[in-house]
């Protein structure tokens, strides 16, 4: 089964890099993220429309925290964080709106789950310079997290594509990315690179098999 690959804006790039990227990998990819934290809800609407005019489909378009830029421009849906509005509370008003929940334990994924989440984002599993100076998660609860919850459990931090085999082995449904495509040389080029991984029904098995991850 194919498993979803999500990439995430890194923040430190203009709006007119991250369009022009995005649109020659979104084909490739499940979701794109914009995670804007210093942005004010008319930037973010702005970020929103100049995806949408490089080609990129609503339908695959994420937008962290603010549930009402989501809402307002018709987006796929909004990635909550522990500063957010709660789950239950935006599931209960906008029932149609795709609600993701970023998790750090095995706890909040059973909670995030509890109350409506359609998806969580687990990390981070690897090192990552986003996380300079706290160790890195790695993948036994990761697999304790995807063996417990239902809702899909998506694997974010430090992941490069050799890394993929053994998220797959964690029971992970998909991985998320930041700085690994949109800070790449050749994004496109990095992208398929996940791509082909998230495309490979044989990838996981084949990888427990020789008892990685």
């Amino acid at each position: 089964m194919k498993k979803a690959l999500h990439v995430i804006s890194t923040g430190t790039q203009s709006l007119e890099e991250f369009a022009a990227i995005s649109s020659l990998i979104h084909s490739h990819v499940d979701a794109i993220h914009i995670r804007e934290k210093n942005k004010t809800a008319k930037e973010l609407v702005k970020w929103i429309e100049a995806l949408l005019y490089a080609g990129v489909p609503a339908k695959k378009i994420i937008v962290n925290d603010r549930v009402d830029v989501a809402v307002a421009c018709g987006v796929k849906g909004v990635q909550l964080a522990y500063h957010s509005l709660s789950v239950k509370a935006v599931k209960a008003h906008f029932p149609s709106l795709l609600v993701g929940c970023s998790i750090h334990s095995l706890e909040e994924g059973i909670e995030a789950e509890q109350d409506g989440a359609d998806y969580c984002i687990y990390g981070h599993v690897f090192p990552t310079e986003c996380k300079a100076g706290i160790p890195a998660r790695g993948v036994s609860e990761l697999q304790e997290i995807a063996a417990t919850i239902r809702i899909p459990v998506i694997a974010i931090g430090g992941i490069q594509p050799d890394h993929v085999s053994q998220v797959w082995c964690a029971g992970a449904a998909g991985v998320a990315v930041m700085s690994g495509v949109f800070l790449a040389k050749d994004p496109l080029a990095q992208v398929k690179r996940y791509a082909m991984q998230a495309c490979d029904p044989d990838a996981k098995g084949s990888a427990c098999n020789k008892g990685e991850g």
